[in-house]
């Protein structure tokens, strides 16, 4: 039986909800600048060497559009890690540019750590 997403979300959400005591912004930071940055930018504003190598290019997440989401849907950031609503678009990504990331073993500590780190990335863009 395939579960849903929302499904899935609600079940795995309070555990990446990001609690600011706990979460470790230079952790999010050197996790977001080796394996996210190449497409979102240092800046977080889609502009990363691989950005339009994406199809859909790679947002910006600087945009209101996105900062709303934010604020409804505080995990988004960390659901869209998880659960990939975008199928096989970053694996296929980064295969076709012939990027070989090392693999990676999420902690949920890294997880709210990236997910604060974004979010001050994020809510101090103008």
């Amino acid at each position: 039986m395939r579960l849903g997403a929302s499904f899935i979300a609600a079940l795995v959400m309070p555990f990446f909800i990001p609690s600011a005591s706990l979460a470790d912004s230079r952790n999010g930071e050197r996790i977001f600048l080796n394996r996210c940055a190449m497409c979102h930018g240092n800046d977080v504003r889609g502009t990363g060497p691989l950005a339009n190598k994406s199809n859909p290019p790679t947002p910006d997440l600087t945009t209101p559009e996105f900062k709303k989401r934010l604020l409804e849907y505080p995990g988004v950031i960390v659901s869209s890690i998880i659960l990939r609503p975008n199928g096989d678009l970053i694996p296929r990504t980064l295969r076709e540019n012939d990027v070989h990331l090392p693999a990676f073993a999420w902690t949920v500590k890294d997880f709210r750590d990236l997910n604060e780190y974004l979010n001050g990335m994020i809510s101090k863009a103008r």
